[in-house]
């Protein structure tokens, strides 16, 4: 039985369907349980990773198994490089999750150490989000407001929240360009460039208002 997973979802949507496979798989009872962990994140840090560790390595409390989900909006590179090991090699006993709304931009090395665990066609078609359908049917005009929006911030939780909007677009027109990959070479384009672009919004110091104004340029109003 594989010990680490991930699974591509909203946060309570992931939640849902690891605490499931906890009571199908394992026999756990979900409600008021001290060895199910559920840590809910934004942006998933190094130091958050280093926290996941020492969480684990305490092992159950109260019963033979112990399960750990990890649910944020993303994560950065170097908190996914932290995971390596534990997610590689976990204590006995103990069950990872990673839920995060696209596995787009999981590590190589990372998604290596996985089992992903499939939502089903019907959850798919749904994960899409406002913020996308916006930006989708925009003009360039309303585009290029959205992204001036977007790249700025009062303060940094404004700034994160930004980002954080900023990569609900990228996934959901990643999940409709998915969705019509066989139609046209110009959806695999358009994948290959939403990969890339995540990849910089993932850094710290990621230029949003340039990633953007990327994205609001090679993804189609007629994508749907």
């Amino acid at each position: 039985m594989h010990h680490a997973f991930a699974i591509e979802a909203e946060g309570g949507e992931g939640i849902e369907v690891a605490l499931g496979w906890a009571d199908k798989e394992l026999g756990m009872k979900i409600a008021v349980n001290p060895d199910i962990v559920v840590l809910k994140y934004g942006l998933f840090s190094v130091e958050d990773a280093r926290r996941v560790g020492e969480i684990a390595a305490q092992g159950p409390v109260a019963g033979e198994h112990k399960v750990i989900l990890i649910a944020a909006a993303r994560a950065y590179r170097e908190a996914q490089n932290a995971l390596l090991k534990l997610f590689e090699e976990p204590p006995e006993g103990t069950y990872l999750f990673l839920i995060l709304p696209s596995l787009g931009g999981l590590l190589p090395t990372l998604r290596s150490r996985v089992h992903i665990l499939e939502l089903g066609i019907k959850n798919k078609e749904l994960r899409i989000g406002k913020e996308a359908e916006e930006f989708l049917k925009a003009t360039r005009e309303r585009r290029s407001a959205m992204v001036k929006k977007l790249a700025t911030g009062k303060d940094e939780e404004e700034r994160r929240a930004h980002r954080d909007e900023a990569l609900a677009i990228m996934n959901g027109i990643e999940a409709v360009a998915y969705q019509h990959v066989g139609r046209s070479t110009s959806h695999i384009k358009l994948l290959e460039e939403i990969q890339t672009l995540r990849g910089y919004l993932h850094q710290p110091s990621a230029p949003v208002k340039m990633i953007l104004e990327h994205l609001a340029i090679v993804a189609p109003r007629d994508l749907r």
